[in-house]
């Protein structure tokens, strides 16, 4: 039941209807259980028993840590949750990846071993409930937070059907208090909720959905086309990517407001960014401040010595690119933004050495110029993401950087001019922070007809055949 599908406008239309009428807010909490369960299990209800079991699980487990005094028992505890958590991802995500990598170093030495495949159903979202689940615990253990002590609001924690399956990564000191906030009709709230989901339904059909053209065709078969149309394939997948998975958050953190709740936002308009950490700190935030709390500073941070500060955030984001997807195209996307990060960390300490480069690339034009190089390499590191495999990742990035002739773009390309310049255009707004004002002053009739203009502006740019969001396979 996609976001933007006819079926889920119907079933939120339903949700939402009948939350607002019952008037007792353990029954809304009793709803948005059922609804919740009933969304991912229009997927597989087996695997939506699954996710019950495995936050019982953790519910228990939470428990056990707030009650125990033992340090041992406690660790123990600890250790079981994750053993659990991690190993429920490993089998369903990882297992073939790994069969598949080791069967593959055998045969390289000369073995005829073949191993099994698994046939197992990845559940959508188990890297983004898994992570929740994670948090909890080691929250918990470190009593930062109390355990939760009403099982209905820890399975809602955790299946809230907008953040279930692509995020944002909710914290479990974020969202459990408003569990006990009583909800009450608030025209504004609303109001914000149709302005975050019509965004977000708008980037992803008029926007993500149209780079789809010129992206897919290319990275199927980068040797067919000439140097021009694989840049266009590239820059197109660094918006449709972007425009997908915002607009999926977008689309969160407006049915989240209609129901009355808040969800963290998770993108700061990356693409404006003046370095990769700063990229970091502006895009998928739920998951760069999850890996930063929960792995980059236990493995010491920037603690210790330069190289082994320079380690943990290698080792923090090959993982974190690993999180993406069992594939080695992830695990090298994400290694190369761990050396992005190295790389920025030793020209940031060349800068201060040298303060007249530092004034120059802080003044207007090397502003300029370092949001420039940090969109390349963000770009760069999109080609690896995308392709499917590593050969295919080179063959793209071969075609960028040495000049090739071939097909031109799949698809006219002053679509993609014209989509690019709307995407410059909604952020040069942002910046100056006067959309949302101008917004909030105007009539409601005519905001009302704004709604439906965007809606209808929307429908009819999408393509005929809609997509997946590109983060439900994560």
């Amino acid at each position: 039941m996609l976001f933007c599908s006819q079926a889920f406008l119907l079933f939120f239309a339903i949700v939402f209807a009948t939350y607002w009428a019952l008037p007792w807010s353990r029954a809304r909490i009793a709803l948005l259980l059922v609804a919740s369960f009933y969304f991912y299990a229009s997927w597989n209800r087996w695997l939506a028993a699954l996710i019950g079991l495995s936050a019982t699980f953790d519910f228990a487990v939470g428990l056990g840590l707030e009650c125990s005094r033992s340090a041992r028992k406690r660790s123990l505890l600890l250790g079981l949750s994750l053993v659990a958590n991690l190993g429920l991802l490993a089998y369903f995500k990882y297992a073939n990846f790994f069969l598949g990598s080791l069967e593959s170093m055998l045969r390289a030495f000369g073995s005829e071993a073949s191993l099994p495949v698994l046939r197992v159903m990845l559940p959508i979202g188990i890297s983004f409930y898994t992570f929740e689940a994670i948090n909890y615990t080691v929250d918990v253990y470190r009593r930062r937070v109390p355990a939760e002590r009403n099982l209905g609001h820890f399975l809602l924690f955790i299946t809230f059907f907008p953040h279930l399956v692509a995020g944002p990564i909710v914290r479990a000191r974020d969202f459990l208090p408003q569990l006990r906030q009583t909800k009450r009709w608030d025209w504004a709230r609303i109001q914000l909720g149709a302005q975050y989901f019509l965004l977000g339904l708008f980037k992803k059909l008029a926007i993500a959905d149209r780079m789809a053209a010129f992206a897919d065709p290319v990275f199927a078969h980068p040797g067919d086309y000439s140097s021009h149309a694989v840049w266009v394939a590239a820059l197109a997948y660094t918006l449709q990517i972007y425009c997908d998975f915002s607009g999926y958050t977008d689309m969160a953190i407006g049915c989240a407001h209609l129901l009355g709740y808040k969800l963290a936002a998770n993108f700061n308009l990356p693409y404006l960014a003046r370095n990769v950490s700063e990229f970091w700190r502006r895009w998928h935030i739920s998951l760069s401040t999850w890996l930063r709390d929960y792995l980059f500073i236990p493995l010491g941070g920037s603690l210790g010595s330069r190289r082994r500060t320079y380690l943990n955030l290698l080792v923090t984001m090959t993982l974190g690119g690993l999180w993406h997807g069992a594939s080695w195209t992830f695990v090298i996307w994400g290694t190369f933004h761990g050396l992005l990060l190295i790389g920025h960390r030793l020209f940031r300490d060349l800068c201060a050495a040298r303060p007249s480069l530092s004034a120059l690339l802080l003044g207007p034009l090397g502003t300029l110029a370092r949001i420039g190089l940090t969109f390349v390499s963000v770009c760069i590191g999109w080609v690896i993401f995308r392709a499917t495999s590593f050969g295919l990742a080179v063959a793209m990035l071969q075609r960028m950087f040495r000049p090739h002739g071939g097909a031109s773009p799949p698809a006219p390309e002053v679509s993609f001019w014209i989509t690019l310049l709307l995407v410059v255009v909604c952020h040069v707004v942002a910046v100056r922070g006067g959309g949302a004002r101008w917004m909030d002053q105007l009539p409601a009739p005519v905001l009302g007809f704004g709604y439906a203009t965007i809606l209808m502006v929307a429908l009819v740019l999408a393509p005929a055949a809609g997509k997946p969001f590109v983060y439900f396979q994560f």
